[in-house]
C-alpha cells in the first residue's frame, strides 16, 4: 500500500494564518482568504438513513451511481484508474498507491456522476443533494487523493447545474467544503477552490455564505479536532492510512479555524481581496459573536491547543502556531493569569522547533506574543526556557530556515523587553552564537547574503539602541566600544584576516571560525598557526568584508570615535605583517586579504564619498608602515601601498607618507590636504624619494615598486613625472649614447619591466577614460631617450642577456596582430630591425649547407649598404641569432608599419624561413646518421659539431614561424611579397640541387614540404601559384637536362636540349630535383603542376598576375616538365612508370575536355621529336615480341625513346585512355615520318619497332575497342587496308635482304626485321593464353603467308648452311623472335620440317643457357670452397662478384624467347586436346613427350643451378648470397618462364633433375638449394613458389623436413609398406635421434625473440609462415598410423616454439567488440579477419594451404592474413593437442575469448564435421567394439563388450573444438570393477586429448590398447596403458630385476624428473 506524502508533502503554497486566506482565489480575482486542504467526516443523523429509500424520486441512473459511491470492490479497494481521470496521468504520483489493472468503483461512479450532472437539469439534480452531501463528506476523508480530487470536480459540476438550488443544503455542506480548502495536496485544494468559486462567483457572495454558516463550520471543525485515528473510517483500513487521514484532518482543521478567525475579526478591510467590499456584510456582527464564543470554548476545551503544539508532526505544529497567532491577535483575552505562564513557556520556548517549514508561523507567533504580552517574559525562566534554546537555534543556522529567520532577528531584538535581558552579556552571546551558526562552507549564496545582512542590521541596531540597556553616557560608550572590540574586531576582522585561501584551492579559502577569546592579542604568527583549515568560498570572504565595511560606515555616521578601536587593530595587524613577513607561514596571503579589504572599501565606501576610510584607516596605516616597507624586499607590502594609492590617489596619499616625517603630520589630515601639499613639493618627493627607491636594485619587489611608481603618476603632472622616470632610468641625460650599453643588465631589465607595465597601464587608462586623458594613448609616453636607448641595446654585441631582448620587445610592441603599439619612432624601429637582420647573416655565412650560404647572398644583395662581419666563434653566432629571434618574437607585427618599398621586411621574413628550414634539415641529417650508425661529417667534409648547437633553438624558431597567421603573409605588399618569394624559391632550388648529405627521398620530401608552405602562405590566388611554380621550375645550370620551356607568340612550347653534357657532371642534383617535383605532384596533383589549370575567372588580380594573363589566358601547361620527368625515368624513391605515369593517366581519364587531350598530345610530340633526334642505337636488343614491362623498358638506353614507349604503353595498353582512333592517327604520323622523300629516316626506323609494338595492339584487335575503357569504334575497311598495305610493303623490303645467317655487322637490315616482328605482338604470359590472344588479332591471310614465308626462308637457309655458319648474337636473337611470332600466328600452317627446326633450335638455345649457368655455379662453388681462413669477407665478396658478372645477358634473352616458344608449344598441345582435334601431325605424342621431357629437364637444371649457387654463397655470408640473388633480378621474365615450366614438370622429370644435382658433386645438394631459393634475401616470388611446390611434393617432400640420418633414402618407386616398416624401424631404435633440417629448425624451433616486434610484412616473418606451412603440409601427407608422423609430431611438441601461434593472430585483427559479428556469418567481417576466416575454413576442408601460398605474392596485409588463417586452420586439423596446449597457456582473457569465438565460428564446424565423418567411416568396429555417432550433439558413443563384461564410453566434443578439451564419460558398465572402469576412462581421455590428428585414430589406438590388455599384454606401470598415449609405442624396456616392461618415453620422463635411474617398481638400478 502506498502512503500519502503527509507532512513531508505539505504544500508550500499553503500559507499560514492570515496570509493563507489571501492566496486561495486564482490570480486576477479578488480573494476572501479561502484556501488550503481538508477532508471531512460523517454528518450527524439529521440526514435520512439508507432505509428511508432516499432515491424514490431521483433519476434511476443517478441513483445507481450514488449507490456505487458507498461500496468498494473487496479486492481492488480504492484502485486508481488513470483512464477515468484522464488529464492527471502525469500529475499524480499517488497512481502507484494501488494496482492499476482494474478501475476503482468510486472513481468510475464519480466520473459518471460528473458527466450526468452536466447533462441533467437542475431540478433533477436538486433531489439528490441530501444523499450527495452525505457521500461528499465521507469521500473528502478518503485516503486516496484522486478520490478527493474527483469529488470536488463532481461538486463543481453539481454547483454549476443546480445554482441557487444549493442554498437549502449549504449549512450541511459548508463545513467540509471549507475544510477542503486546506487539503495538503495542491491538486485537491485547487479543485475545492474551483468548486466554491463555481457556487459563489462574487467575493461578497462567498463572504456571505461563510458568515451564514459560521456556527456550522465551528461545530464541524470542533468535531474534527476531537477525532481519533480509529474513528476516521467505519471500514477496515490499515493503521498507517488511518493515521495519515487523522493528521490531514487535524492540520487542515487548525488552519481552517485560524483562517476563519482572521476573516471574521477585523481583517476584511485591511487585507487584499476585500478592497471591493464597501460595507460590512449582513449578520457579520452576529457571526463574530458566535465565532468568539466558539473560539473561547475551544481554547479552553482543548487546553490552549498545547496538545497539538507538542505534536510530533510538523504540519500539526505549524498549524497550531498559526492558530495561536490568530488567538493572540483576535482573542487576546483568552490569555489570562491562569494560563499565561504555561503559554509563555510554550510560545517563547518554541525555538526548539527544528523543522524549517514551521519557522515562519513560529516567528509570527513569537513576535506577536512578545508585542501583545511583554509581561510573559517575566513569568518564566528566560535563560532556561528561551535563551538556551535560542542560542542552540542560532548555532545550528536556524535549522535551515536562514532566509526566513535571519531577516526577523532584528525585529525579535526590538520586541524583547529590555528588562528581560542583561544587555552587554546578552548581545555578546547573541552575536557569538549567530556567528557560530553561519556555516560558510556549505551554505548557498542567498543564505550567506541573508546572514550578513542580518548581522549588519542587528549590530547597527544594537549600537543605535545602546541607551535602552545603559543609563549613563560612559556606560553607553563603554558598551559600544566593547561591542566593536569584541564583535567587529575580534570576531569579524579576525575571521576575515585569517581566512586564507590554500594554494591548491581555486575559489575556496580556508580559515578559522573563532569565538571571542581573551588571548586575541597574541601575535599574528601564533594566531595563524592556530588557524584551522576550514574551506571558505571566495564569495564568503567578499560578503564578510562588505559586512565589516557597512558596519564601519554605519558606526562612522553615529560617532567617529568608535572607529578608533578597529582602525588601531587594522594598523597594528598591517605593521605586524610587515615586521614578521619572514616568520609568517603565508605573509602574501595575509596582505592579499588586506588588499582585498581595501578594494572592497573603495567599492562600498570611498566611491560613495565617505572620507573616514582615508582619514582614519588607510592614511594612518600607510604613514606608519611606509618606513618599514622601504626597508623590506616584500612585493606584497609594496602592492598594498600601490592599491592604497590607486584607491585614494597619489595627491592624497603622498602627504601622509612624507609630511609626518617632516614634523607636520596631522593624524586627522583633512580631505583637502592635497591642496596644502603643493605641486612642487609633490614632484620633489617623487623625484628624490620614490623614483630612486623604485629603481633601486632588481629584486623580488622590483615589479611591485614599478606598479607603485605608475600609480603615483598624476594626470596633472604626467609629462614631468614621466620625463623624470625615463631620465633617471637611462641616465642618458648625463652620459653619452655610446655608454648606455655599459649599464648593468639589472637596470635594463627594470626598464624593460617598466615599459611592459606601461603598456598595461595604457590599456587600463583607456577603460572609461575621458577624451585624450593623459597616459591613455601611446604618444603620451614617447620620449627621445627611449629611441637612443633601444638602438644602443640593439647594436650591442655578445654576450647577450635576457633583459636586452626583453627591453626591445617592450618598447617595440607588436607581439600580437592587434598589439602594434610601439614607444619608438619609425626611424629607431628601422635601425633596430636592421640590426636584427644583421645578426641573422653570420649564421648563414657559417652554415655547412651551400644553399644556406647562397641564401645569405640573396639577402645581402637586397639590402642597401648592409655590412656584416663574422663572429669570433660559432657560439657567439648562435647567441646573436637567438637574441634576434627573441626580439622578433615580441615585436613581429611591428614590421607592418614599414612602407611597401622597405627592403628589410622581406629579408627578415625570408631569414626566418631559412633558419627554420636549415634546422629541419640538420635534424634530418642527424636522424639519418643515427639510423645508419655513421659518424661522417654533416656536409662537405666539415665538422658536424657546429650545426648541433642550432638544434637548441630549432623548436623555438619553428614555433615562432608557425605563430604567424596566414593573413599576415597575404597582407604584405606586392613588392615585398615578390622579393620574399624570389628569395625563398631560389633557396629551395639551391637546397634541392646542392644538398648531398641527405638521401634523395628526404631532400625531396623536405623541400616539397617547404614549397607547400610557401604556396599556402604567400599565394593569394591560383595565378599567383602558377607564377610561383614557373619561377621554381625555371631554367638553371643543372635543370632541365632534356627539354626546356619556351614562350613564342604568347604560347608555351618546348625546346630540346641536344647537348646535355651536364648529365654526366651533376646527375644527382638533377635526379633530386625530379624527385622533388614528383613529390610536389603527388601533393598538388597533375592539374596544378603539369597542366597548370587555373580558374577562368580569378577572384582578384595583382599587377603581376595581370601581366601574366596578357601572355596566356587559358592555362600554364607544362608538357615539357612531363617530358623531362619521363626522360629522367628513375630516381631515388620513385620512377616515371611507378609514380608519375599513373597520376598522369588518372588525370587524363578524368578530363572530358580538350585541355587534357592537348596536354597529352604535347607530351607525345616532345617525346617523339626527342626520340627522332637521338634515335635508338644500342636499344634493339631490348625489343621483345610482347609489350614491354617496366623492367624491360628500363633497359632502353635512349631516354626519349624509353619515355615515349612507357607513355604509350600506359595510355593505350594499361589504362586504355587512347583507343583505336588515336592509335591510327599516331600510326599514320609515324609512317609519314619514316620517309623523307624517297629516303628512309634511319632514326625513325630505329624507334618505329618500339612504338609499333605498342600501337599495333589496339589496331589489331577485332573487337570494337582495345579495352573496356576505350570508346573508339572499329576501323573501317579503308583504314584497315591501309594498315595491311603498309605492313605488306615492309615485308617486301625485308625480303630484299639476304638470309640472317649470312649477315655481317653493320649491314643495317636488322631494323626492318625488328619492324616486322613488332607488328605481331604476343602476350607476355605465353602458353594457351597467348595463343588465344593471337587468334583475336586482325591479321590478313596475306600477312600470315608472308610471315610464314619469311620464317621458312630463314629455316631453309640455316638448314642448308654449314655448322660453322654465322653465330652472331643478333642473328640468334632475331631468329628466336621470328620463331616466336611465327609459332604464335602461323602454327596451324607449320609442316613437319618447321616443327623439327623449332624444336631443335629450342633445345640448343636452352642448352646454351644451362651450360652457362652451370659453369657459373661451379665457379661459385670453387670460389667458396677455396676461401682460406686469412681471407676476409670483403675479399670473398669481390671474388664472387667477379664470378657472376661474367654472366652474358644475350644467351639469357635468347633462352627467354626459347622458353616462351616452348610455352606456346605446350599451349598448342593443350588447345588441341581441349578442342579434340589432332591437326598437328608433326607433333605426335611419341615424338613430343621425349622432347618435352628433355626441355623440362634442361629448365630444371637451370632452376637448380641458380638455387645451388645461392645455397653455396649463403654458406659463406649474407652478402655473398645477395650477390647471387641479385643477378636474377635483371631477368625477371626469364625466371617467371622457368618457374612456369618447373611447376608444370612431371614427377619423373623432377626425379632425374634431383639425381643429376646429387651426382654433380657440389658442396650443396638439391634440398639446400631449394631452401636457399625459398628463403632468399632478394626473393623472386615465382621462384619461391616453385621451390615450395617441389619441397612439398614427391620425391623431395620426405627429404625436405628431417635430417638425412632420420629420413629414409629416396627411391624412385618406394611403396607404402616399405615406408611403414622403415618408420617402425626408426621408432624401435631409441638411440637414433630425430631432428628437423637446419633450414626448417631455424624457422620453427629457433624463432628469434624479437619476431613479435617485427613489422607484419617483414621478410623473416613471411619465411617463418612459409616454413610452418611446409611442415604442416608434409605432416598432413603422412599416413595417420605412420611412426614417422608420430615421431615428427613428438619432435614438434618437444621443440617447436609456440610463439608462431601468437604471430598468426597478429595478422588476424580480432577485437573484443566483434565477437558477435564472428558468430553471424552473414555479417561482413573487417579486412584481414574475413580473409583469415575463409582461408582457415578452406585449409581445414581441403587439408592444404597451397592456395594461400600461391596467392601470397606480392606480399601484402591481406595476403599475410590469408596465410595466417590457413596455417592456423591446418594446425587445428593436424596438431590439435599442440594448439590446445598453447591456448590453455594464454593469460589474457580478452585475447583467449576472441580467439575462441573466431575458432568456434569458422574453424570448429568443419573440423567437427570431418572428425565425426572419419569416425563413422572408420573400420575398427568388430563383434566386441561398436561406435555410434551423433552429429547434432557432437557425441561419439564407444561400446566395448568382452564376454560378460562391457562398458559404454561417451566422447563429447566441445563447440570450440579443439581449443577446449574433449570430455569422456562412462554411462554404463557391466562386470568391470570401479578401479578398472576409472582406469579405462582415464585412458580414453588421455588418448583423445593427446591425439595430434584425427579422433578416429585415437579411438582405434585406444581399442588396440583394450584388445592387447585382454590378450594378456602387460601395461606400462608408469602410465597404466599398453599403448603409449603420445607415440603409440608398446612397453619394451624391461627391468632386469622385476621383469616389468616400460615405455621408453615414460621411463625417460621418470628418470629425468626423479633425478635417478632406478626402476620405478623395485628401485633396483635400471
Amino acid at each position: 500500500m502506498g502512503r500519502e506524502k503527509g507532512e513531508g508533502a505539505r504544500s508550500k503554497n499553503r500559507p499560514s494564518s492570515s496570509s493563507l486566506a489571501a492566496s486561495l482565489l486564482p490570480s486576477g480575482t479578488a480573494t476572501v482568504g479561502f484556501g488550503g486542504y481538508v477532508g471531512s467526516s460523517r454528518l450527524d443523523s439529521s440526514f435520512p438513513s439508507e432505509d428511508a429509500n432516499p432515491f424514490s424520486d431521483v433519476d434511476g441512473e443517478v441513483a445507481q451511481h450514488l449507490k456505487r459511491l458507498g461500496r468498494k470492490d473487496p479486492t481492488t479497494k480504492k484502485i486508481i484508474d488513470l483512464f477515468a481521470i484522464g488529464d492527471l496521468v502525469t500529475k499524480l504520483p499517488a497512481a502507484a498507491e494501488k494496482p492499476s489493472n482494474t478501475l476503482s468503483f468510486q472513481l468510475k461512479a464519480l466520473t459518471s456522476l460528473s458527466v450526468l450532472f452536466k447533462q441533467k437539469s437542475g431540478e433533477d439534480i436538486v433531489q439528490i443533494i441530501p444523499q450527495w452531501a452525505f457521500e461528499y463528506k465521507r469521500l473528502l476523508q478518503d485516503y486516496n487523493r484522486e478520490v478527493r480530487r474527483a469529488t470536488h470536480d463532481t461538486m463543481t459540476n453539481l454547483a454549476i447545474t443546480v445554482g441557487r438550488g444549493l442554498a437549502p443544503h449549504l449549512k450541511s455542506l459548508m463545513g467540509p467544503w471549507w475544510l477542503s480548502q486546506f487539503d495538503p495536496v495542491s491538486e485537491v485544494s485547487q479543485a475545492a477552490k474551483r468548486s466554491l468559486q463555481a457556487a459563489f462567483s462574487a467575493q461578497e457572495k462567498r463572504l456571505d455564505a461563510l458568515i451564514l454558516c459560521t456556527s456550522e463550520i465551528f461545530l464541524y471543525l470542533e468535531e474534527n479536532l476531537k477525532l481519533t485515528p480509529q474513528a476516521m473510517s467505519d471500514k477496515a483500513a490499515p493503521l498507517d492510512e488511518l493515521e495519515e487521514m487523522h493528521l490531514r484532518v487535524i492540520s487542515s482543521s487548525l488552519l481552517a479555524l485560524a483562517t476563519l478567525l482572521d476573516i471574521l475579526f477585523g481583517m476584511q478591510f485591511q487585507r487584499p481581496g476585500f478592497e471591493n467590499v464597501t460595507a460590512e456584510p449582513k449578520n457579520a456582527s452576529k457571526a463574530r459573536a458566535n465565532a468568539m464564543s466558539f473560539a473561547e470554548k475551544m481554547f479552553s476545551t482543548h487546553k490552549y491547543f498545547l496538545e497539538f503544539h507538542n505534536s510530533s508532526r510538523p504540519a500539526v505544529r505549524s498549524a497550531t502556531y498559526t492558530l495561536l497567532r490568530s488567538f493572540s491577535e483576535h482573542v487576546p483575552h483568552a490569555y489570562n493569569e491562569e494560563n499565561m505562564k504555561t503559554l509563555s513557556s510554550a510560545i517563547l520556548g518554541a525555538f526548539q522547533e527544528k523543522d524549517p517549514a514551521c519557522h515562519s508561523s513560529m516567528w509570527d507567533l513569537i513576535l506577536l506574543f512578545s508585542k501583545r504580552f511583554p509581561n510573559g517574559w517575566t513569568l518564566i525562566n528566560i535563560q532556561k526556557t528561551v535563551l538556551n534554546r535560542f542560542w542552540i537555534f542560532l548555532r545550528n543556522g536556524c535549522y535551515g530556515s536562514q532566509q526566513v529567520s535571519y531577516p526577523i532577528l532584528v525585529l525579535f531584538l526590538d520586541n524583547i523587553p529590555p528588562k528581560a535581558i542583561a544587555g552587554d552579556h546578552f548581545f555578546l552571546q547573541f552575536f557569538q552564537n549567530l556567528w557560530a551558526g553561519r556555516n560558510p562552507s556549505h551554505t548557498s549564496a542567498a543564505d550567506r547574503q541573508a546572514f550578513f545582512l542580518a548581522f549588519n542590521e542587528c549590530f547597527l541596531w544594537v549600537v543605535h539602541n545602546a541607551s535602552r540597556y545603559c543609563t549613563s553616557v560612559d556606560a553607553i560608550n563603554h558598551f559600544e566600544v566593547s561591542l566593536v572590540d569584541n564583535i567587529l574586531v575580534k570576531i569579524l576582522w579576525h575571521d576575515y584576516l585569517l581566512s586564507i585561501r590554500p594554494k591548491d584551492q581555486d575559489g575556496v579559502i580556508s580559515g578559522k571560525s573563532r569565538a571571542l577569546s581573551e588571548d586575541y592579542i597574541q601575535p599574528l604568527q601564533e594566531r595563524t598557526t592556530e588557524t584551522l583549515k576550514i574551506k571558505y568560498p571566495m564569495s564568503y570572504v567578499q560578503n564578510l568584508g562588505k559586512c565589516i565595511i557597512e558596519i564601519l560606515s554605519g558606526i562612522s555616521l553615529k560617532e567617529h570615535d568608535l572607529l578608533s578601536c578597529f582602525c588601531a587593530r587594522f594598523q597594528e595587524d598591517c605593521l605586524e605583517m610587515f615586521q614578521q613577513a619572514e616568520n609568517l607561514q603565508r605573509p602574501s596571503e595575509h596582505l592579499e586579504r588586506v588588499m582585498q579589504f581595501l578594494l572592497l572599501l573603495e567599492q562600498h565606501a570611498v566611491q560613495k564619498g565617505e572620507t573616514w576610510p582615508l582619514v582614519y584607516l588607510a592614511g594612518p596605516m600607510v604613514a606608519k608602515s611606509f618606513p618599514l616597507i622601504r626597508t623590506l624586499d616584500s612585493p606584497d607590502a609594496v602592492r598594498l601601498l600601490t592599491v592604497t594609492v590607486s584607491i585614494f590617489g597619489p595627491r592624497k596619499i603622498v602627504p601622509h607618507l612624507f609630511v609626518r616625517h617632516e614634523g607636520h603630520f596631522d593624524s586627522h589630515l583633512s580631505d583637502d590636504g592635497d591642496d596644502k601639499f603643493d605641486a612642487e613639493h609633490f614632484l620633489q618627493n617623487l623625484k628624490e624619494n620614490f623614483i630612486p627607491w623604485c629603481f633601486h636594485g632588481n629584486n623580488h619587489s622590483t615589479s611591485a615598486r614599478l606598479d607603485l611608481l605608475l600609480a603615483l603618476i598624476d594626470d596633472e603632472f604626467f609629462a614631468e613625472q614621466w620625463c623624470s622616470i625615463i631620465t633617471f632610468t637611462t641616465k642618458l641625460e648625463e652620459h653619452s649614447e655610446s655608454e648606455f650599453d655599459s649599464l648593468d643588465f639589472d637596470r635594463i631589465d627594470v626598464l624593460a619591466m617598466l615599459m611592459e607595465k606601461v603598456r598595461g597601464e595604457i590599456s587600463k587608462r583607456k577603460v572609461g577614460a575621458k577624451f585624450n586623458q593623459q597616459g591613455s594613448h601611446l604618444e603620451h609616453w614617447y620620449h627621445k631617450v627611449l629611441d637612443s636607448a633601444a638602438v644602443s641595446v640593439a647594436r650591442s654585441s655578445p654576450p647577450f642577456q635576457a633583459p636586452q631582448a626583453r627591453f626591445l620587445r617592450a618598447v617595440l610592441g607588436g607581439s600580437t596582430d592587434d598589439g602594434q603599439t610601439s614607444f619608438l619612432s619609425r626611424d629607431a624601429m628601422f635601425l633596430i630591425f636592421e640590426e636584427v637582420l644583421k645578426k641573422f647573416i653570420p649564421l648563414f655565412l657559417e652554415s655547412s649547407f651551400t644553399w644556406v650560404r647562397d641564401a645569405s647572398s640573396l639577402i645581402l644583395s637586397s639590402g642597401a649598404n648592409l655590412s656584416v662581419t663574422r663572429c669570433e666563434s660559432h657560439s657567439n653566432t648562435v647567441e646573436m641569432v637567438q637574441f634576434a629571434l627573441d626580439v622578433l618574437d615580441g615585436s613581429f607585427f611591428c614590421l607592418r608599419t614599414f612602407d611597401e618599398d622597405c627592403w628589410m621586411v622581406p629579408c627578415i621574413l625570408a631569414a626566418i624561413f631559412i633558419i627554420d628550414w636549415e634546422c629541419s634539415m640538420i635534424s634530418q641529417v642527424e636522424n639519418q646518421e643515427e639510423n645508419s650508425m655513421m659518424s661522417d661529417s654533416i656536409v662537405d667534409g666539415k665538422s658536424g659539431e657546429e650545426p648541433n648547437t642550432k638544434l637548441d633553438f630549432s623548436e623555438s624558431v619553428h614555433s615562432f614561424r608557425c605563430k604567424i597567421s596566414k593573413q599576415f603573409w597575404k597582407s604584405l605588399g606586392i613588392h615585398n611579397l615578390k622579393r620574399l618569394k624570389n628569395i625563398l624559391i631560389q633557396s629551395i632550388r639551391s637546397a634541392v640541387f646542392k644538398t648531398d648529405t641527405l638521401s634523395t627521398c628526404k631532400v625531396a620530401s623536405l623541400c616539397c614540404q617547404w614549397m607547400l608552405e610557401v604556396l599556402e602562405l604567400l599565394c593569394r590566388d591560383q595565378y599567383d601559384e602558377q607564377s610561383l611554380l614557373d619561377q621554381l621550375l625555371g631554367e638553371g645550370e643543372l635543370w632541365p637536362l632534356w627539354v626546356m620551356p619556351a614562350f613564342s607568340a604568347g604560347k608555351r612550347s618546348a625546346i630540346l636540349k641536344v647537348e646535355n653534357t651536364s648529365i654526366n657532371i651533376h646527375p644527382s642534383g638533377h635526379h633530386q630535383f625530379v624527385a622533388f617535383i614528383d613529390k610536389l605532384i603527388s601533393e598538388l596533383g597533375i592539374s596544378r603542376v603539369i597542366a597548370g589549370t587555373v580558374s577562368k575567372t580569378p577572384p582578384s588580380l595583382s599587377e603581376e598576375t595581370e601581366n601574366m594573363l596578357a601572355i596566356s589566358q587559358s592555362s600554364y601547361s607544362r608538357a615539357w616538365l612531363a617530358a623531362e620527368i619521363l626522360c629522367t625515368w628513375k630516381w631515388q624513391g620513385g620512377s616515371a612508370s611507378g609514380s608519375f605515369l599513373p597520376l598522369l593517366s588518372e588525370y587524363a581519364g578524368l578530363q572530358n575536355s580538350s585541355p587534357g587531350e592537348s596536354l597529352l598530345d604535347s607530351i607525345f610530340s616532345i617525346l617523339l621529336e626527342g626520340a627522332l633526334v637521338h634515335g635508338a642505337s644500342g636499344a634493339s636488343s631490348f625489343f621483345s615480341v610482347w609489350a614491354a614491362s617496366d623492367d624491360e623498358m628500363e633497359r632502353i638506353g635512349e631516354p626519349f625513346l624509353r619515355a615515349l614507349v612507357s607513355f604509350l604503353v600506359t595510355l593505350t595498353i594499361k589504362d586504355g585512355i587512347w583507343g583505336k582512333d588515336k592509335a591510327l592517327v599516331l600510326f599514320e604520323l609515324l609512317v609519314d615520318k619514316l620517309f623523307i622523300g624517297a629516303t628512309v629516316s634511319m632514326n625513325c626506323l630505329r624507334i618505329l619497332p618500339f612504338v609499333m609494338n605498342v600501337l599495333i595492339q589496339p589496331l589489331r584487335y577485332r573487337s570494337t575497342g582495345f579495352s573496356e575503357s576505350s570508346k573508339d569504334t572499329q576501323l573501317d575497311s579503308f583504314e584497315e587496308n591501309q594498315i595491311h598495305d603498309t605492313i605488306e610493303n615492309w615485308f617486301e623490303r625485308t625480303f630484299s635482304f639476304p638470309p640472317l645467317f649470312s649477315w655481317q655487322t653493320g649491314q643495317g637490315s636488322e631494323e626492318w626485321f625488328q619492324l616486322i616482328i613488332s607488328c605481331y605482338p604476343l602476350s607476355a604470359i605465353g602458353g594457351i593464353g597467348a595463343l588465344k590472344l593471337a587468334l583475336r588479332r586482325d591479321i590478313s591471310h596475306l600477312e600470315k603467308t608472308l610471315l610464314l614465308e619469311l620464317f621458312q626462308k630463314q629455316r631453309r637457309d640455316i638448314s642448308n648452311a654449314s655448322a660453322s655458319a654465322n653465330q652472331l648474337p643478333v642473328v640468334k636473337m632475331l631468329l628466336s623472335k621470328l620463331t616466336a611470332i611465327s609459332v604464335g600466328y602461323c602454327w596451324k600452317e607449320f609442316d613437319e620440317d618447321d616443327w623439327e627446326f623449332v624444336l631443335s633450335q629450342l633445345q640448343g638455345w636452352i642448352e646454351s643457357a644451362v651450360v652457362m649457368m652451370e659453369e657459373i655455379t661451379e665457379n661459385v662453388d670453387e670460389a667458396v670452397m677455396n676461401i682460406s681462413t686469412s681471407d676476409n669477407l670483403e675479399v670473398t665478396v669481390k671474388k664472387l662478384e667477379q664470378v657472376v658478372w661474367v654472366l652474358d645477358s644475350q644467351p639469357m634473352n635468347i633462352a627467354r624467347n626459347a622458353l616462351y616458344v616452348f610455352s606456346l608449344l605446350c599451349g598448342i598441345i593443350e588447345l588441341q586436346e581441349a578442342e579434340g582435334t589432332d591437326t598437328l601431325i608433326s607433333l605426335k605424342t611419341e615424338k613430343w613427350n621425349p622432347i618435352k621431357d628433355q626441355i623440362l629437364e634442361g629448365v630444371l637444371r637451370l632452376f637448380f643451378a641458380t638455387s645451388v649457387a645461392e645455397a653455396i654463397a649463403s654458406s659463406c655470408c649474407h652478402d655473398a648470397s645477395s650477390i647471387i640473388a641479385s643477378t636474377r633480378l635483371a631477368h625477371p621474365h626469364f625466371w617467371e618462364l622457368v618457374t612456369s615450366s618447373v611447376v608444370n614438370s612431371s614427377h619423373h622429370v623432377r626425379n632425374r633433375a634431383v639425381k643429376s644435382v646429387e651426382l654433380w658433386g657440389l658442396s650443396k645438394g638439391p634440398i639446400s638449394s631449394l631452401y636457399a631459393i625459398l628463403f632468399s634475401l632478394n626473393p623472386i616470388p615465382s621462384l619461391q613458389f616453385a621451390a615450395y611446390i617441389i619441397l612439398s611434393t614427391e620425391p623431395i617432400s620426405h627429404l625436405a623436413i628431417t635430417k638425412e640420418e632420420t629420413a629414409y633414402c629416396l627411391e624412385e618407386d618406394i611403396t607404402g609398406e616399405q615406408e611403414f616398416n622403415h618408420s617402425l624401424r626408426l621408432d624401435s631404435s631409441s638411440e637414433e635421434n630425430f631432428h628437423l633440417r637446419e633450414e626448417i629448425s631455424f624457422m620453427i624451433e629457433k624463432l628469434p625473440s624479437e619476431l613479435l616486434e617485427m613489422d607484419l610484412l617483414a621478410q623473416h616473418r613471411v619465411n617463418v609462415f612459409i616454413a610452418m606451412a611446409l611442415l604442416l603440409s608434409h605432416l598432413q601427407s603422412l599416413p595417420s598410423s605412420s611412426p614417422t608422423r608420430e615421431r615428427l609430431i613428438q619432435c614438434i611438441q618437444d621443440s617447436a616454439n609456440s610463439t608462431i601461434l601468437d604471430c598468426l593472430f597478429q595478422h588476424i585483427p580480432l577485437k573484443l567488440g566483434m565477437t558477435q559479428n564472428l558468430k553471424k556469418k552473414d555479417v561482413e567481417l573487417p579486412a584481414g579477419v574475413s580473409e583469415a576466416a575463409a582461408a582457415a575454413t578452406r585449409a581445414i576442408t581441403t587439408g592444404s594451404v597451397m592456395f594461400s601460398v600461391e596467392s601470397l605474392w606480392p606480399v601484402g596485409t591481406e595476403q599475410m592474413a590469408s596465410l595466417a588463417g590457413a596455417v592456423y586452420g591446418l594446425m587445428l586439423r593436424v596438431l590439435p593437442a599442440y594448439v590446445r596446449s598453447w591456448f590453455a597457456g594464454l593469460r589474457d582473457r580478452s585475447t583467449s575469448y576472441v580467439i575462441e569465438s573466431f575458432t568456434k565460428s569458422w574453424c570448429s564446424p568443419p573440423l567437427l564435421t570431418d572428425e565425426l565423418s572419419q569416425i563413422k567411416k572408420a573400420g575398427f568396429a568388430d563383434e566386441n567394439f561398436l561406435v555410434s555417432v551423433s552429429k547434432s550433439a557432437y557425441e561419439v558413443v564407444a561400446t566395448y563388450k568382452k564376454e560378460e563384461t562391457g562398458m559404454d564410453l561417451v566422447i563429447r566434443l566441445p563447440a570450440s573444438y579443439p581449443l577446449r578439451p574433449v570430455d569422456v564419460d562412462c554411462t554404463r558398465s557391466l562386470g568391470i570393477s570401479e578401479v578398472k572402469q576409472r582406469k579405462w576412462l582415464l585412458s580414453l581421455t588421455a588418448f583423445v586429448r593427446n591425439q595430434n590428428g584425427a579422433l578416429a585414430e585415437a579411438i582405434r589406438i585406444w581399442k588396440s590398447n583394450f584388445d592387447k590388455e585382454f590378450e594378456g599384454v602387460e601395461e606400462c606401470p608408469i602410465c597404466y596403458s599398453i599403448i603409449h598415449t603420445t607415440n603409440h609405442s608398446l612397453p619394451r624396456l624391461a627391468c632386469k630385476t622385476c621383469k616389468h616392461k616400460f615405455h621408453s618415453a615414460c621411463l625417460y620422463k621418470w628418470f629425468s624428473t626423479s633425478h635417478k635411474s632406478n626402476c620405478p617398481l623395485c628401485q633396483s638400478p635400471f
